[in-house]
């Protein structure tokens, strides 16, 4: 099953993205093979993580949450709640 998530970069910015394997991509973004973004924002930590129900669900909740402003991201990640499936 994919997972959308949140990582908080070392600049306190955040970024968005999804995947299969949320440890081992939080991974890849700390040791610098992740998202050209992160890379040199690094260390991340993960803040935010839901389960959906397919990829093209966590595609458009990915993009859906990008278009969020920062204060709707910071409640999104106090929430905890997003895309449910």
């Amino acid at each position: 099953m994919p997972f959308v998530y949140i990582v908080r970069c070392a600049d306190g910015s955040l970024y968005t993205g999804w995947t299969t394997d949320v440890a081992r991509r939080v991974a890849q973004h700390n040791a610098g093979h992740g998202a050209a973004y992160t890379r040199v924002r690094r260390p991340v930590t993960l803040v935010f993580c839901t389960e959906v129900a397919d990829r093209s669900t966590a595609m458009r909740c990915e993009n859906a949450i990008k278009k969020l402003d920062r204060t709707r991201k910071e409640h999104l990640i106090e929430e905890g709640s997003f895309c449910r499936r």
